[in-house]
């Protein structure tokens, strides 16, 4: 393949999420059967980060809450569906900068998207509920809003699993929530860990299962984590094992940056940009096949080709010399 095949791929080709679901069905039906509904649906959103690249609608300024600053490049919202050891995306959205408006503490132009992370989040989850079979959808807490909860149990019929705040406040009954009484969750006496708590939230009349889990991080600290469920028939054991799935979405990203180059195209319009960006998730996708016949993970199988590729470039210089 030369240099001036990937250009012209990349310049008249139009890749999207239909492209990515073209890839990822075969594998999605070769290994699950359309009536198995165990698989689960995850959304997170991430940045590829582009500190030296033109800014752009596509490549510009985005908040990092796990840095705490702004950074430059592509943000994007993945909806993955993840089943035992299968992992893949079936909808990505990229979130374009295109509308101008006026900031009115700097008075300066600035740009916007046109939907939010949530907007996009629930037409993509409309759409995946048409590709694949699932009963869960896997979410952090800045996907766990009334709105998102309501669309997921009573427009499509699922069931959510999600992080929420600590300052989240709550209803310990139907009564409580119609007369305002809400109390924020990190002060419940009632929660406790190892146990779940029927709650009430400000907008969902229905109610919801409240958990607290309490672990150990890598330093010694202790850190809570607080879980809500819409599935009444769930327990703690059952709403903490499921919503360890959502930590999948997080190994999709790592690999997805570090395996695919995704943040290394030196193309410079929108459009090759964009397509260079879907290619590399197709990548992953290849690279989840391999897993599922080899048994080696995306690290083991980087490092199996790039010793491959080094054995064949050795072999070449040797009949070169010769």
């Amino acid at each position: 393949m030369s240099h001036d095949q990937v250009t012209r791929y990349l310049s008249e080709s139009y890749l999207d999420s239909r492209t990515i679901w073209k890839a990822a069905k075969p594998l999605i039906r070769e290994q699950i059967s359309l009536d198995d509904d165990s698989g689960v649906m995850i959304v997170d959103d991430s940045i590829c980060e582009k500190p030296y690249t033109d800014e752009s609608a596509l490549i510009t300024w985005h908040y990092d809450h796990s840095q705490g600053r702004s950074v430059k490049g592509i943000n994007f919202v993945s909806l993955v569906y993840a089943h035992d050891r299968l992992c893949v995306p079936l909808q990505v959205t990229i979130v374009e900068k295109t509308e101008a408006f006026v900031d009115p503490k700097s008075q300066k132009t600035k740009y916007k998207s046109p939907k939010t992370k949530n907007e996009y989040f629930q037409e993509m989850l409309k759409v995946s509920c048409q590709l694949v079979n699932f009963r869960h959808v896997l979410a952090d807490s800045w996907y766990a809003s009334a709105d998102n909860i309501l669309f997921i149990t009573k427009f499509l019929s699922k069931h959510c699993v999600m992080a929420v705040e600590t300052s989240r406040t709550v209803a310990l009954s139907e009564k409580d929530r119609k007369e305002g009484t809400f109390q924020p969750i990190d002060q419940l006496s009632q929660l406790q860990e190892g146990q779940a708590l029927r709650v009430y939230l400000r907008s969902v009349e229905e109610p919801i299962l409240l958990v607290k889990q309490v672990f150990t991080n890598k330093d010694g600290s202790q850190g809570t984590l607080f879980l809500i469920a819409t599935d009444l028939t769930m327990d703690y054991e059952a709403i903490t094992a499921i919503y360890k799935k959502r930590w999948k979405v997080e190994e999709y990203h790592k690999s997805l940056k570090q395996h695919t180059a995704l943040g290394a195209s030196p193309t410079k319009t929108i459009q090759t940009q964009a397509n260079h960006f879907f290619a590399a998730i197709v990548a992953f996708i290849k690279f989840e096949k391999i897993k599922l016949k080899t048994g080696h993970g995306h690290f083991l199988l980087k490092a199996m080709l790039f010793d491959l590729a080094n054995q064949a470039c050795l072999q070449a210089v040797q009949v070169w010399a010769a």
